[in-house]
């Protein structure tokens, strides 16, 4: 990196573990500031985690949500990035140990790495569930779909198809409605094979209520918008095991086996296991001790911040706010020091929350606003997702796939992979069928479920 000015005597170096949003943010407030930073991550993409869900439901491209962390030197020359896995932390030499042995030495360390799946210790969860943390995970998720679809056209619908969601989050909520979406109006003109009453999406729920965090009111418009969209909600039930042909679950006491083919699990989060490697002290949910700084306790010149840190005084919420705006803190912190000042302690400005169930339907809760339910809220919901995304090339594909999702129907044009060969299980022979009656496109929205 560039000496400062000074001869002899270089920059301060600050190095940034983690490319999410509280990541972004602290190397983005730095750009001016007279030190050096590296950005670090064991991908070199940022994924948008917000919409991952959109791509496991071959709505999205997994190019469109993810943006090449190199090209943040575009607008930035006092960074560089650097791929790689953090094994251990030297605090005492201020040295990170990278994993092929690189060594990365630093003034200032701010971690942002974010959080992975907790499996809170279920039988066959961790082998066998799918999360949605990862681009690879949400295509494994589409690819495993759209296979069991191809093999159920060609051998027949014996069994019926399930879709297990467990977890009745924002994430679990938005996946469930995009899966029921998908079979509700795509299914019956790109798998004519096939019943759709026969294909299930199942969400599971531990709380008797879907996203808990919500006021009640959009609590209850979410379970309705669901139910219109002939989600089967299954609230107040415990996964018990999760085995490789469906879930094990629990409900007033009561055992029951749900046959699945997929299992989405979206339910608890938890830190990485090489943080405990990492030196530093972790509390609830392994999530990394902090101060009203964000400074990690007992470390002066190393922070933590987003949902893998924890401050016990003053827990917050684990989304991108949150991570955004103390990225942005801990940069503020980070140039006051060098300039032998100070900065008022950390506080977090809730800006509010929201989820969407499907097309034209979504809950929100935005400060200075009323709750919104509906069109209304779908629409902010839309365009702050889209403004949010990093890169005018992602916002502006992103758009024009959720337009011809939600606004045009008729495309069916799913976006899909590679899936493995269909296996005849008997002998099948294909014949021309007798012709149906054409049906207009009014006609056959009309045949589908009402939704809001």
């Amino acid at each position: 990196m560039p000496d400062s000015t000074a001869p002899g005597q270089k920059r301060p170096h600050v190095v940034v573990v983690g490319g999410g949003f509280g990541g972004i943010a602290a190397v983005r407030k730095l750009k001016r500031a007279d030190v050096d930073v590296t950005l670090i991550d064991r991908h070199t993409y940022n994924t948008f985690q917000p919409l991952l869900y959109q791509v496991a439901t071959a709505s999205l491209n997994p190019g469109d949500i993810t943006w090449f962390l190199r090209a943040i030197r575009s607008k930035q020359s006092n960074v560089r990035f650097l791929k790689g896995l953090v094994e251990s932390m030297d605090h005492e030499a201020k040295t990170l140990k990278l994993d092929g042995g690189v060594e990365v030495k630093y003034d200032y360390l701010v971690i942002a790495v974010g959080v992975t799946a907790n499996f809170f210790g279920i039988p066959g969860a961790a082998e066998l569930a799918m999360p949605l943390y990862r681009r690879s995970q949400a295509l494994a998720v589409r690819d495993k779909m759209f296979a069991a679809l191809e093999d159920a056209a060609v051998n027949g619908q014996d069994r019926d198809l399930r879709i297990i969601v467990v977890g009745g989050g924002a994430t679990g909520v938005e996946t469930a409605g995009a899966f029921a979406e998908l079979r509700n109006n795509d299914m019956p003109v790109t798998y004519p094979e096939l019943d759709r009453k026969r294909v299930h999406i199942t969400l599971i729920e531990m709380m008797p209520h879907v996203l808990g965090p919500f006021h009640p009111k959009l609590r209850d418009y979410a379970k309705k918008s669901l139910n219109k969209r002939d989600v089967d909600l299954r609230l107040e039930t415990a996964v018990k095991e999760v085995r490789e042909d469906g879930v094990l679950v629990e409900h007033n006491g009561e055992q029951e086996f749900l046959p699945a083919g997929i299992v989405v699990w979206a339910s608890g989060i938890t830190a990485h296991p090489t943080v405990q490697d990492w030196a530093v002290p972790q509390g609830r949910g392994g999530r990394i001790e902090t101060d009203e700084h964000l400074r990690v306790k007992g470390m002066q010149d190393v922070f933590a911040i987003g949902d893998v840190s924890i401050s016990p005084d003053e827990p917050l919420p684990q989304l991108a706010q949150p991570a955004i705006q103390g990225g942005k803190h801990v940069a503020k912190v980070i140039k006051a020091e060098l300039a032998g000042k100070t900065v008022k302690p950390f506080k977090y400005k809730d800006k509010g929350t929201m989820a969407t169930i499907g097309r034209s339907s979504a809950v929100a809760e935005i400060k200075f606003l009323p709750r919104l339910t509906g069109f209304p809220a779908w629409v902010i919901w839309v365009g702050l997702h889209v403004a949010t995304l990093l890169g005018n090339r992602n916002r502006f594909a992103t758009m024009i796939n959720l337009t011809a999702k939600y606004l045009v129907w008729g495309s069916h044009n799913a976006i899909v992979g590679e899936t493995p060969p269909v296996v005849a299980l008997k002998p099948v022979t294909v014949e021309a069928r007798e012709p149906r009656k054409a049906v207009s496109r009014a006609a056959a929205r009309k045949a589908t479920a009402k939704r809001p």
